[in-house]
């Protein structure tokens, strides 16, 4: 493939149209089998098909991703986009087909559609065109001559503007202290939060008629996704997630709050004053949002939480907690009794506090020790009697029981923001081995030159531009008022891309990539983070993607825009 010329790209479309069709029939198939009576998914019969449902929300994810890539060639897109598209098709295309295999064997499916696509002549050249030794080298030298840019998308002025601009801060300020902060564990300093404030980074989810860049009538998701973006490019712990908390905590109030919490709250968000954690999973129940059971007793005035939460990062910097508890004693509600309330705290920059109020109630809280992700650090919290006022319970009496609907609508975001970290730390990653490849000679000659070092760079770089592309492509999808299953989709296929990307580059690095003085090291154990926060992948897969499809198959739910 000397030019990458685009009519390769018919024999991928093809290929991929293929594969859709199977899927679509993997699909309306493993909803039968999960379907009880009424054709209502059943919990019992998705639970006995966890392996396939998996499978399934993957292939869902590598497949929409390959698409994605391929609608946004046009003829003037550059030789290295049309490289990369047909690239991570290729390897796509050879994950879905392995796991659509799996899914019919396990259903008893005729095999024969598949067996259609692996004897198809434009499988193979599409394969050897696009992932072919030749190939593979020639990627690999356009990704290292464009310094791992890759992923275009088409942006208006404003937005690349915004892009540009984040992209220099997180350059030249947030970077240079992303070694100190990380291997010296220390909290975000505030020659970095304040900077961030009067950038306006904590109000891009809060409309501008209370403070934030969001419009007051939509979203700018696609603002959020890039900015993101950029600022885990320099830093995932000390930069790159500070927006996704206020993002979620502005969502659910913009979804539930009343009138007089939304102009409290939302003004104080947009300026970061105060920080804010969100406050879900507990010790026992992990990502099983409706077996929580952090106990919200009714007392004259408000509420007494007695409990405990994990994993709550930012808690101790934080001034607002979004905490979500159980205010109706009936756990046969499961997460029909479930309310959101806002816990005020003082802020503390240690790794351990104590509050207590003058009412008796106590919160307090001690930081998880982490293998990466530092600089925000994830807290313990214990809550014995304290008390939160009326006032502070999202929606108020009509928000009680609604904390679970209040929460996802928050988590959309998060999910998008927590993609769109994974982007940033690749890009981060693939940058640093192509410097790194350039610079070590290795047997006479530089690294890069080498046709493996070619080959890992060409796939980095395609799993990069397709995870990029499919997050901004989502993002607009969002502001149109669908897409909450896609938001976990990418979720999906960004963090693990994350693992595989940073992985890769510090393999490139040797025994250099393992000191902790080398920056690689450091995106390697953040990334590792990023599948496991904002929805484990596990339960994105099974509990959103997978049933998501299904519902969809089933006429259950709308197809996607």
């Amino acid at each position: 493939m000397q030019d990458a010329p685009l009519s390769h790209a018919a024999a991928a479309r093809h290929v991929l149209g293929a594969l859709r069709s199977a899927f679509d029939v993997a699909t309306v198939a493993l909803a039968g089998r999960c379907s009880g009576p009424g054709g209502r998914l059943s919990g019992e019969r998705l639970d006995a098909h966890q392996v396939a449902s998996f499978e399934l929300a993957w292939a869902g994810a590598e497949l929409l991703a390959a698409e994605t890539g391929l609608a946004l060639l046009h003829e003037e897109s550059s030789g290295l986009d049309v490289r990369l598209a047909l690239l991570f098709a290729s390897d796509a295309a050879a994950a879905v087909l392995a796991r659509l295999d799996a899914i019919f064997l396990d259903l008893g499916l005729e095999l024969a559609p598949l067996r259609a696509v692996r004897d198809d002549p434009r499988w193979d050249a599409l394969r050897l065109a696009a992932s072919g030794a030749e190939a593979l080298a020639a990627t690999g030298r356009a990704v290292a001559a464009a310094d791992g840019e890759v992923g275009s998308y088409p942006l208006d002025e404003a937005h690349a503007m915004a892009q540009d601009s984040f992209r220099r801060f997180s350059t030249e300020v947030v970077a240079p202290q992303a070694e100190a902060i990380h291997r010296g564990n220390l909290t975000i300093p505030e020659q970095l939060l304040q900077p961030l404030r009067e950038m306006g980074v904590f109000g891009l989810s809060v409309p501008g008629r209370f403070g934030g860049s969001a419009p007051d009538d939509g979203e700018d998701s696609l603002l959020m996704v890039l900015v993101t973006e950029a600022l885990s490019e320099g830093s995932l712990a000390a930069a790159g997630s500070l927006i996704t908390r206020p993002e979620i905590l502005a969502r659910a109030l913009m979804t539930g709050g009343t009138p007089e919490q939304q102009a409290r709250w939302l003004p104080g968000l947009a300026r970061g004053e105060p920080l804010c954690a969100i406050a879900i999973t507990e010790p026992d129940h992990g990502s099983d949002v409706a077996g929580l059971t952090l106990r919200g007793t009714r007392v004259p005035g408000g509420w007494r939480l007695r409990g405990a939460k994990t994993w709550c990062t930012f808690a101790g910097k934080a001034g607002v907690l979004m905490v979500v508890a159980r205010t109706d004693p009936d756990r046969s509600l499961g997460h029909k009794g479930l309310s959101l309330l806002l816990v005020e705290k003082p802020s503390f920059d240690g790794h351990d506090f104590v509050f207590r109020q003058e009412t008796g109630g106590t919160l307090s809280g001690r930081a998880i020790p982490t293998i990466g992700y530092r600089g925000m650090h994830s807290f313990d919290l214990s809550f014995e009697d304290f008390f939160v006022p009326d006032a502070n319970v999202v929606g108020g009496g009509a928000g009680l029981g609604q904390g679970f609907y209040f929460t996802m609508a928050g988590m959309v975001g998060g999910r998008m923001q927590t993609a769109a970290r994974a982007c940033g730390v690749m890009r981060a990653a693939l940058k640093a081995a192509i410097r790194y490849g350039e610079d070590r000679k290795v047997f006479g000659q530089a690294l890069v030159e080498y046709p493996l070092t070619l080959a890992k760079l060409a796939r980095m770089g395609a799993r990069l531009a397709a995870c990029r592309q499919l997050a901004c492509e989502v993002a607009r999808r969002v502001d149109r008022g669908d897409g909450r299953m896609e938001a976990s989709l990418v979720k999906l296929l960004a963090c693990r891309s994350a693992e595989t990307v940073t992985r890769e580059a510090l393999q490139l690095h040797g025994g250099m990539g393992y000191a902790e003085e080398t920056a690689v090291s450091r995106y390697f154990v953040d990334a590792r983070v990023l599948s496991i926060f904002e929805g484990a992948e596990e339960t994105l897969a099974l509990k959103v993607v997978a049933r998501s499809l299904m519902e969809r198959a089933l006429g259950l739910a709308p197809a996607a825009a």
